[in-house]
């Protein structure tokens, strides 16, 4: 498989693999790990979801920077080592149980990931630029995305051991682990990249840096404050007199207004042959915010589902595999615990000391009579965080048929646009939902855990929908983009992600005001089938954009 590719690969699959095990496995965690009652930070859904949601937008707000300080100043090679290295002292710091610390890790992270992710990518695409590897290029980007979507499945199996056998920091710090020995196999690659590390300096058309910071990162800041510190109608729902819900996703929303006219600007700015493919890149990057709330709900909302509403008992053989493995852990069943307390109520710190209970969700809660066992007796379940395995094993298994049948219809003649594809990638994202409505339906809105199989089948659909939209994404930006602000425009691809998470996180903190679990999903439901609409009604003017520019 390597001997027809550059040498170079084999490195960059692993480190990128290591990373991504690293990152998933931290992401696996994240929100459980907030809300914690005993070891963690006691955090209520709705707090949990907006600081994950807050996190991973950030993440990828970051690589916009990242990117561009590599190709101007640092080069490739010291800006993934560098954000290696912060990243996993990142992870590390993560399970120091201080939300300072925490905090801190947070940001290490995110300002880590800025120079790793886009940069080992595009000096992937530095090897394949080379005329004897130009024909090998998508075949060499698919095993790098296999990379990622090993690292991404086996993580969880290892965060789950770690944390039922030693705790939280110890699963934290097999992230940091895993992150180093990803550093260490790109230096251990360091003679097979030769020049294509190196920095390309700042190139004629380019816009100067200090304009970047001056007219997008300043005002960011500036609003991003601004949001914070502004008030909106206290309520019973609103208790701190926020905008958006809460302080943080004021500071996001206002912090991206600037980023947001500043590439309008760049549609309003651009000579008359460039309007169009820079409209029509504005359009995609604004449908697919939607796409993004709702798949990166499966860090939040549909872990929650995965804890608190399906079935994870396990019993004969794979209970002694999943126990031996540490996979699994005991849990007795006491009838009085499950009378006494319900939906409303969950265990809270104060000064270090539980006080209360508040919104805390047992087990044995929505386990239905006949099946509960017997009093003082225990059960084994698999960790929740296993769940976050289920995506990346269909990425896995799917893409290969995925490759396969555009493959097919392009033997035919009739593959569709890239625009086509990503309008039904949105198509087939709704459907997914619609999974989740029944299992709602079958769990009687939550008062019996359904099986997991519910979770797998709609990960198994949303997993082809990313699939006809997330690389079909990259590919157009980088058809359509003028050359001279190229990076410019994958940093917006790689805003309308990052807004689209932040969403996620809004989402995902409103679980708990759905009385009926299904209404929820129906939303998701709805703003899928709005960006899909939107979409196919874009195709035609896109696919006639393409065209002008002679590509597909």
């Amino acid at each position: 498989m390597w001997k027809s590719h550059p040498k170079a690969l084999p490195y960059l699959f692993l480190s990128e693999m290591w990373e991504r095990f690293g990152y998933y496995l931290m992401i696996g965690i994240f929100t459980l790990y907030l809300k914690d009652v005993e070891a963690g930070f006691a955090m209520t859904e709705k707090e949990a979801s907006d600081l994950y949601g807050t996190f991973i937008a950030l993440v990828f707000l970051t690589p916009f920077i990242g990117g561009l300080v590599a190709d101007r100043y640092l080069g490739y090679k010291k800006s993934i080592v560098l954000g290696g290295l912060m990243m996993g002292t990142g992870y590390f710091m993560m399970g120091i149980h201080d939300i300072v610390m925490l905090y801190i890790a947070m940001t290490l992270v995110i300002v880590g990931n800025g120079f790793f992710k886009p940069n080992i990518s595009t000096l992937l695409g530095n090897f394949y630029n080379e005329d004897k590897y130009k024909e090998k290029k998508d075949e060499g980007y698919n095993i790098f995305y296999m990379g990622i979507n090993v690292g991404a499945f086996i993580c969880n199996f290892f965060g789950a051991a770690l944390q039922i056998l030693l705790g939280w920091q110890y699963a934290f710090m097999a992230a940091g682990v895993g992150m180093f020995i990803g550093v260490i196999v790109f230096l251990l690659g360091t003679k097979h990249y030769g020049d294509k590390t190196d920095k390309k300096g700042v190139q004629e058309g380019d816009m100067p840096f200090y304009k970047i910071v001056l007219y997008i990162l300043v005002p960011s800041v500036i609003f991003g404050i601004i949001g914070w510190l502004i008030k909106g109608v206290q309520s019973a729902t609103n208790v701190d007199s926020s905008v958006f819900g809460s302080d943080s996703t004021d500071a996001f929303i206002f912090a991206c207004i600037p980023v947001v006219y500043f590439y309008g600007s760049l549609y309003f700015k651009a000579k008359a042959e460039e309007k169009r493919p820079i409209g029509a890149l504005l359009s995609i990057f604004a449908v697919v915010i939607l796409f993004w709330a709702v798949f990166k709900l499966n860090g939040s909302a549909l872990t929650t589902w995965a804890d608190r509403y399906t079935d994870r008992e396990v019993q004969g053989t794979t209970q002694t595999v999943f126990s031996g493995l540490k996979l699994a852990k005991e849990v007795e069943f006491k009838k009085d615990s499950v009378e006494l307390y319900d939906d409303n109520f969950r265990l809270q710190k104060e000064n270090g000391v539980v006080k209360k209970e508040v919104n805390y969700p047992l087990y044995f809660r929505n386990v239905a009579e006949d099946k509960k066992p017997i009093e003082g007796s225990k059960v084994s379940l698999w960790a929740t965080n296993l769940s976050q395995s289920i995506n990346p094993g269909w990425v896995i298994i799917l893409t290969p048929l995925v490759v396969a049948f555009f493959t097919y219809l392009r033997s035919r003649k009739k593959e569709p646009s890239t625009p086509t594809k990503i309008a039904f990638g949105l198509l087939i994202s709704a459907l997914s939902v619609l999974v989740m409505v029944a299992a709602v339906h079958v769990g009687n809105n939550g008062t019996e855990k359904v099986s997991v199989w519910w979770l797998v089948a709609n990960y198994g659909i949303i997993t082809i929908g990313e699939l006809f939209l997330s690389p079909m994404g990259l590919s157009i930006v980088s058809k359509l983009s003028p050359k001279n602000i190229t990076a410019l425009m994958m940093g917006g691809w790689f805003l309308s992600t990052s807004i689209g998470n932040k969403l996620s996180g809004v989402l995902a903190s409103m679980w708990d005001q759905y009385e009926n679990k299904a209404d929820f999903f129906w939303v998701n439901f709805g703003l899928l089938m709005f960006a899909t609409i939107l979409m196919f009604a874009l195709v035609k003017n896109l696919n006639k954009v393409m065209k002008e520019k002679g590509i597909n």
